[in-house]
């Protein structure tokens, strides 16, 4: 297995605070909130770079792939910091990579990846990724 990516491998971060109904009952973290984690930190840096409204932007980005590698466990009471980098921007699609970070580790304890594809919101049909929403991923790239 390769090894655990470092924070320096990302771009931008997003805190996260861990909450009782994360724990599963093994007592960590489930693994469909770390998705939910680095969903939130995408959608919360489309929306912080002017290029998602989540009500009425014409061109939205849909989710074809995910996956997921879980190297170490997280567990509320934890801090947690989502770590965001582009890997790949296509015609239509993106792949974001985001990891998370426990307060303080310099390794991610979870890395994860979204393929987006970009379409038309009426439509559903694939559109290319806007200008706009280019040069935002580029920031991360």
């Amino acid at each position: 297995m390769s090894q655990p990516s470092r924070r320096a491998d990302y771009r931008a971060f997003y805190p996260i605070v861990t909450r009782w109904s994360d724990n599963d009952p093994y007592g960590h973290v489930n693994n469909t909130v770390y998705y939910a984690w680095f969903d939130t930190a995408v959608n919360r840096y489309l929306i912080e770079a002017g290029v998602l409204d989540i009500a009425a932007s014409p061109t939205i980005g849909i989710v074809a792939e995910t996956g997921c590698r879980y190297r170490a466990s997280i567990s509320y009471p934890d801090d947690v910091a989502i770590g965001l980098r582009v890997a790949r921007i296509g015609t239509s699609s993106v792949r974001w990579e985001a990891a998370a970070f426990r307060a303080g580790a310099e390794t991610a304890a979870a890395e994860g990846h979204f393929v987006h594809v970009y379409v038309d919101r009426a439509t559903m049909r694939p559109v290319p990724i806007p200008q706009a929403v280019r040069a935002a991923l580029e920031q991360l790239a």
